[in-house]
């Protein structure tokens, strides 16, 4: 993904997403309004948080444990499906029906959910079938290298990837907020992460999260 504008001529952003993921979903909707205020295209890519953690889950909180082996394949199975069989154009809209259900609607990552979502954006239902599938988890595992190692394994998601001026692409994970930044403070965020993110050497700045997030 090292073009340097989208077949609308536009800037492309590469988004690596877990459904999953509350953060991730936060940056994602930033990312909408980002795309309304600066010349940018987001693609969509599927990185999964059970494929990150599997070599460590003996090192993990229960809770965590048991989200990543329960719950964390199937909706990451799902869209890496839909993507297979339908192509990349609907992997923005399923996540964003997903996203919808998990999180603002407080549905969570259920069959049902799934289902549901599949439906609002004319997918099959029997795609969730492959909730419960490895057919496509080589396609997944393929996908979430590809984002992964652009930024390193000590992060998870979001992943953004845009080109740079001198033709490498910069590369990072997050921004983490909360809520997401609409019109022109998404802009400045934008910006601004971009600004640091180019610098040869930078690597993190950071500050304890005193809220969760907040869906709007």
């Amino acid at each position: 993904m090292s073009d340097n504008s989208t077949a609308t001529g536009r800037t492309p952003a590469d988004f690596w997403f877990d459904p999953l993921c509350p953060w991730a979903w936060m940056t994602s909707r930033w990312m909408l309004e980002v795309e309304k205020v600066r010349d940018v295209e987001v693609r969509w890519h599927v990185m999964s948080l059970a494929v990150l953690n599997e070599d460590k889950l003996d090192e993990l909180p229960e809770e965590y444990r048991d989200l990543l082996e329960n719950q964390a394949w199937g909706p990451v199975r799902v869209v890496v499906a839909a993507r297979q069989k339908y192509g990349d154009e609907v992997v923005g809209p399923l996540y964003t029906a997903l996203g919808t259900r998990f999180h603002n609607q407080g549905e969570g990552p259920t069959r049902e959910a799934i289902t549901a979502a599949l439906g609002d954006v004319g997918l099959p239902a029997e795609l969730a079938d492959y909730m419960d599938s490895d057919a496509y988890d080589a396609e997944l595992r393929a996908s979430h290298k590809e984002g992964i190692d652009k930024v390193g394994q000590d992060v998870g998601t979001p992943v953004i990837a845009v080109p740079g001026t001198d033709g490498e692409q910069i590369a990072f994970f997050g921004p983490v907020v909360t809520p997401a930044p609409k019109g022109e403070e998404a802009a400045k965020l934008w910006d601004g992460t971009l600004l640091v993110a180019s610098i040869p050497g930078f690597y993190e700045i950071k500050r304890t999260r005193t809220q969760d997030p907040i869906f709007d």
